[in-house]
């Protein structure tokens, strides 16, 4: 059965990213909400974001709420470059095990298709 995970971590802090706010779309012409949730001390969401039959081929945005993260984490908003990291991807295979980890830090992300 396929699934559709993520996590976080703070590449400048060295450690993963808890609490941060995450939001997966159904992308499209409507974009439309399907989860939400907060990173655990893990920088992980408890559960996948989508599994079974709600996990089906098509595109979706992972919204990273990285601007409130940072700010709260001690790096105002004057020093604020990136806020909201969107990440766009299509699932081809619902039957297969998407993991989308993002590397963060307040200046740049890197993000690829884990296992």
């Amino acid at each position: 059965m396929g699934q559709l995970t993520t996590h976080v971590l703070d590449t400048s802090a060295g450690r993963p990213a808890e609490g941060m706010l995450i939001e997966l779309y159904r992308a499209g012409p409507e974009r439309s909400l399907l989860q939400e949730g907060l990173t655990n001390h893990d920088g992980r969401l408890d559960s996948p974001l989508l599994d079974g039959d709600d996990f089906t081929a098509g595109e979706y945005e992972l919204e990273f709420h990285a601007g409130e993260y940072f700010t709260r984490n001690g790096q105002g908003d004057s020093n604020r470059f990136l806020d909201q990291v969107v990440i766009r991807f299509c699932v081809s295979d619902p039957a297969a095990h998407y993991h989308v980890p993002l590397l963060l830090s307040p200046f740049g992300y890197t993000t690829y298709r884990g296992s």
